[in-house]
């Protein structure tokens, strides 16, 4: 570290102790890069010894975003600190299966490429569609890419979600962003679809296509009463279909039972998807900056 006693030294002495420092950290930052890659070099040729498997990790990703948020202080903004951690992760999931990213630009093309720049970087190919049914077919097709929209898929998008019903169907895997915060620079909130994961999923709130028969004004209050909320509606052949978000302790048939309560006939309940517990991070005051 510099020495201290700063006041007895020439300003440019010190400038240039600190630029020493400076440097010193830079080089042992990318030295530590360096050997995460050669980690991640030895887990791609243990997972080829083992038949393989995703590389996407969403549960992990969403615990190292929030423990990294919890720990962060000083003056860099949390903001760089998670785009630089996200553009990693992102990348060296690339690096041990490449992936595209298919994203819709429906609602507007500008928030949805700041999202996906934010969480996936630059290296991860980028790929536009109109409509969230756009999005989930071209990953259906894909061999291991991902897709994104925004939560309510878009205005006019429909019940997107029964799209996900099949087994062999993307799920949604992801919520972003990780951390939350009202002054977020890529904060719109958005799901991520990938085919299913067999053993990576985050399973903190599951995701569920509700068709039953009826709208009645009881149904939020009703779910709400079992820890679900409605994440979208949309009629159907069927008559109508919800999209469900509840905690994986809410039973399906406690759902079934509630939605039943509230009068809306029969209802059939599948799940779409999962994803990691949203986490809100309350900034605090910067003694100087918000005095």
């Amino acid at each position: 570290m510099v020495a201290v006693h700063d006041a007895d030294k020439d300003p440019q002495q010190i400038l240039g102790e600190l630029r020493v420092e400076i440097d010193r950290i830079d080089a042992e930052m990318h030295a530590l890069l360096m050997s995460r890659g050669e980690i991640v070099d030895r887990l791609i040729g243990v997972k080829a010894r083992q038949g393989g498997g995703s590389a996407f990790r969403p549960g992990r990703e969403a615990e190292m975003m929030r423990r990294l948020a919890e720990r962060h202080r000083g003056l860099l903004p949390l903001d760089t600190i998670e785009g630089i951690w996200r553009i990693i992760i992102s990348t060296f999931t690339f690096v041990q299966s490449n992936y595209s990213v298919h994203a819709d630009i429906a609602g507007g093309e500008a928030a949805m490429r700041d999202s996906e720049r934010f969480h996936f970087g630059f290296t991860v190919p980028y790929i536009t569609h109109h409509g969230a049914a756009g999005v989930i077919d071209a990953v259906a097709r894909s061999s291991g890419d991902l897709g994104m929209f925004r939560i309510d898929g878009g205005i006019t998008a429909g019940a997107w979600w029964k799209r996900l019903i099949a087994p062999e169907a993307p799920k949604i895997i992801a919520r972003l962003p990780f951390v939350e915060r009202p002054d977020h620079p890529a904060g719109m909130p958005v799901f991520v679809v990938a085919k299913p994961l067999a053993d990576a999923a985050a399973r903190d709130i599951i995701l569920y296509c509700a068709q039953l028969e009826r709208w009645r004004d009881a149904l939020p209050s009703t779910l709400v009463g079992v820890g679900a909320e409605i994440i979208g509606n949309a009629a159907d052949e069927y008559g109508l279909s919800l999209l469900l978000a509840a905690p994986a302790a809410t039973s399906e048939n406690a759902l079934q039972l509630a939605m039943k309560d509230a009068n809306a006939g029969h209802v059939r309940l599948s799940e779409v998807g999962s994803h990691a517990a949203r986490f809100a991070f309350q900034r605090t005051a910067h003694p100087l900056k918000d005095a």
